[in-house]
């Protein structure tokens, strides 16, 4: 775990409010204040006519049967001051209008504030279309029939409402989540939907390994159940967030989130009691906009047999079962509930690209979209028509718990932000919450361009959005918890200590989960800066020895940009001790990638320092130059370091005597002048200084000291880290 600082607050409005619910308890008759009712509901949503519309997909299609059933899974929670509803369907997704009239036609008939009822999609892409998206429209028949299905579930739940207590549980499912958007080599960009050859990542590119240079981002493999029962034990509902995109699924399906909840209802109450209300499971989703199942750092998908939506579920399902039996329950005195509201841009089309959308759609008529370019042209002409939109973020707290929302396909980064800094340590996030507003990629994602970022309905929203989200997430949960966020540092394992002990003049150790400051972990305070073309918080090197008590250890991608650092009078002899890992296949170009460079930016001085990995030129080997090209050869190590691998390496300068390190062993000896001039005090890492071959993987725990390392600190360093 991160270690967390939160503090929390007591605020007169608050006292207030909780005097006006006592005395409205005393009033009315409802039950005290401080007993937790919880009611639960199942509504079935199936579509009672055919064909129907079918959305998730980049053209328009149809279903004409139900496979299995889709439906509405409501909650309903009461302490005697707030009464909040939390309804979870298996839709792909949902409009934001849509269910704001859903939310005040079951107002209507529940009393319950339609701002303190939570609505989401599941994201079954095998469901009815109740929102047009790409080459889908809504289905006008099944958008009135959802939205009076939703206010009878709530309704359904409200009905079922009795003494409750809850409990909480989370467990690792790594196993059943990886990262779907990978990076793609700089010499093998796509081409978008416009024309242009802007796409350095994107969906599924994991699948050829010489195209790509690693995933863009961290995944989440955390399942975690919220559940509820009955004062004498009796389940009533266990609500359970996972984030990994639908498994796929025939139409009209509920995917896997339906087996998944079967399942659990199965194994939590297999049978009935008279005059009782079933057991409810859901399966809400979690932060999945750059999730799938498929594990694309394994060569080859398993097979079909050891990887159908049964198999997947029933794996996924053992663990959550091992979960729900450990957890205890416990009385909850108090649930709390808020809800804001922004309006975002949308990235509307200049006016040549305008002009093309009107063509192209001018040429369709009155038909849906045929190609991924009518598609994107079609909704070029919705962005411009509308402008902007409103969103929805939410924050629900119950007792100790607490669950965020985004409108959004949101990555498993965004969520990782709001869970790493919630105020409670038991946050879950639920996407697709109250709206469907498209993808937000964290901002450093939209330069790496992409399905994610191409603008549409499905991914329009400016690109400060994901920020804003995020931002407006932590402040809702500050709110229903009276705490102010958590300040994350990242734990201190032994190796990160042995750093440390011996006085950098800066470490950073690039755990960051956003730029452009790349945090220094040292006395020093010297901060440096990404560039564009970094992504964050991957899994980084020996989180057993970085880190404590399980923490991840983390790491920066560097997919065209670099980082910039300087340090005060850095003298002629140096060290830098750094981890990477290259995703370049060393045969890809001269230079598989520079690691580090001292010089001026944009330049390259016959005076800079240069160290990084080899290509055709040495294939796979660490290699330093001194000055320009040409005016000295490099020297290279022996080692063939194998790609997608940590390694250690140590660049020490002692006046003219160059000595490379790597994995504790010297790798380069050479003599190299030093000549550098005064305040030569720039060091990049990621890149050159005049931006040639910039490194192509992850780099980590990155330390400058102002002075030559000796062979026993390099092998202390290499102890620490459990090298030897």
């Amino acid at each position: 775990m991160r270690t967390r600082i939160s503090h929390t607050r007591t605020t007169s409005s608050n006292r207030r409010a909780i005097g006006g619910a006592l005395l409205l308890t005393l009033l009315i008759g409802v039950p005290a204040f401080g007993e937790l009712r919880v009611g639960a509901a199942v509504t079935d949503v199936s579509p009672t006519s055919f064909p129907v519309l079918i959305n998730g997909g980049m053209l328009s299609r149809t279903a004409e049967k139900i496979k299995t059933p889709v439906e509405a899974r409501a909650l309903v929670l009461d302490d005697g001051a707030e009464r909040l509803a939390i309804v979870v369907v298996d839709s792909c997704m949902m409009p934001r209008p849509l269910l704001d009239e859903a939310k005040q036609l079951a107002a209507e008939r529940t009393g319950i504030p339609a701002d303190r009822m939570l609505m989401s999609a599941t994201h079954t892409h095998s469901a009815p279309s109740c929102m047009g998206c790409l080459g889908t429209d809504a289905d006008a028949a099944y958008v009135p029939y959802l939205r009076e299905k939703l206010a009878q579930a709530v309704a359904a739940a409200a009905a079922n409402l009795e003494p409750a207590k809850a409990g909480w549980a989370v467990e690792n499912a790594a196993e059943f989540t990886a990262l779907r958007r990978w990076i793609r080599r700089p010499d093998r960009m796509d081409v978008d939907p416009f024309g242009n050859r802007t796409v350095r990542a994107n969906m599924h590119a994991g699948r050829v390994w010489d195209d790509v240079t690693g995933e863009s981002g961290p995944e989440d493999p955390a399942l975690t159940i919220l559940s509820f029962v009955a004062l004498d034990g009796r389940p009533i509902a266990a609500l359970a967030n996972f984030s990994m995109h639908y498994f796929g699924d025939e139409a009209v399906s509920a995917d896997y989130f339906g087996k998944f909840r079967d399942g659990l209802q199965e194994h939590a109450a297999p049978r009935s009691i008279p005059d009782k209300p079933p057991f409810v499971a859901v399966l809400s989703h979690g932060c999945s906009g750059d999730i799938w199942r498929r594990d694309y750092t394994k060569p080859v998908p398993p097979p079909a047999e050891d990887h159908t939506i049964d198999s997947f579920t029933q794996g996924l399902l053992a663990i959550a079962i091992k979960g729900y039996d450990a957890i205890r329950h416990e009385a909850v005195s108090d649930i709390r509930m808020t809800e804001s509201r922004m309006t975002l841009n949308y990235r509307v089309p200049d006016a040549q690209r305008l002009e093309w959308a009107r063509r192209v759609v001018s040429e369709m008529g009155d038909r849906l979209p045929k190609d991924t370019a009518e598609v994107y042209a079609r909704e070029q002409v919705l962005l411009h028509e509308r402008q902007s939109t409103e969103v929805v973020v939410q924050a629900v707290r119950i007792g100790d718990m607490a669950i965020a929302t985004t409108p959004n396909e949101t990555y498993a980064l965004s969520g990782l932000k709001i869970k790493h800094q919630s105020p409670l340590n038991k946050t879950m996030v639920i996407e697709l919450a109250n709206g469907g507003d498209g993808y937000i990629p964290p901002p450093e994602q939209h330069l790496l361009g992409g399905y994610n970022t191409w603008p549409a309905r499905s991914a329009g929203l400016e690109v400060q959005a994901e920020p804003r989200i995020v931002e407006a997430a932590l402040q809702a949960l500050e709110t229903v918890s009276g705490r102010t966020r958590g300040v994350l540092v990242s734990s201190r394992g032994p190796a990160s200590d042995a750093i440390l002990a011996k006085n950098p003049a800066a470490y950073w150790r690039l755990d960051d989960m956003a730029g452009p400051r790349m945090i220094d972990a040292g006395p020093h305070a010297r901060d440096a800066i990404y560039e564009p073309g970094v992504v964050f918080f991957l899994d980084g090197p020996r989180s057993n020895r970085f880190c404590l008590n399980g923490e991840t250890n983390r790491a920066a991608h560097f997919a065209g940009g670099r980082a910039l650092a300087r340090i005060p009078d850095l003298p002629e002899s140096y060290s830098v001790s750094l981890w990477f890992w290259n995703g370049m296949p060393v045969d890809g170009r001269g230079v598989a990638g520079w690691l580090v460079s001292r010089g001026r930016d944009h330049g390259l001085d016959a005076e800079s320092d240069q160290l990084g990995l080899g290509g055709s030129n040495a294939p796979g080997r660490i290699i330093f130059q001194h000055g320009k090209d040409g005016d000295h050869a490099p020297s290279a190590g022996t080692t063939e370091i194998p790609r997608w691998t940590w390694n250690h390496v140590v660049l020490v300068r002692d006046g003219s005597h160059v000595r490379v390190y790597l994995n504790g062993t010297v790798e380069i000896d050479a003599a190299a002048p030093a000549d550098f001039p005064p305040r030569f005090d720039q060091i990049f890492l990621g890149g050159r200084c005049d931006r040639m071959d910039g490194w192509e993987g992850r780099i980590d725990e990155v330390a400058v000291f102002d002075r030559p390392l000796s062979a026993e600190e390099i092998a202390s360093l290499a102890r620490a880290a459990a090298l030897d």
